[in-house]
């Protein structure tokens, strides 16, 4: 049962980390798509682009209604600012799903971790019971 237990725990374990990567991934998509709307509004204005290490330069959008979709396989496909939206909105979607779809298989391997414990725990008892009758 001890093994069972830890397998599940290590189950737990991996789809926590897979769960934490699904959220990051939905803020992220989130964020992207405040930017890409902030961008839109902002027409030709200068921005704040970030380079990274905390720092930014001045940048124009020349064409804030073209975005590009890398799709994998370094293929990229060139979308409207809606359109880029609208595939992020899918991705988000496809991601809760997942998401939930985790949540679900985390709170099954969950209730199999507390009856195991239980089990153990009872096991425990059991055997201090005996060993104290045998002892007496």
């Amino acid at each position: 049962l001890q093994a069972y237990l830890n397998q599940y725990n290590q189950q737990a374990e991996v789809y926590s980390r897979q769960l934490g990567i699904m959220e990051e991934g939905i803020r992220e998509g989130n964020a992207a798509i405040e930017t890409l709307k902030a961008l839109f509004e902002a027409g030709d204005s200068t921005i704040l682009m970030p380079v990274g290490g905390g720092l930014n330069v001045r940048a124009r959008v020349q064409h804030p209604d073209e975005v590009f979709v890398n799709i994998g396989s370094e293929i990229i496909l060139q979308k409207t600012n809606e359109g880029g939206i609208s595939y992020l909105q899918d991705r988000i979607k496809e991601m809760e799903a997942s998401a939930k779809n985790l949540t679900e298989v985390l709170q099954k391997i969950d209730a199999q971790v507390k009856d195991i414990s239980k089990r153990l725990e009872q096991l425990y008892r059991q055997a201090q019971e005996q060993q104290a009758q045998g002892g007496a």
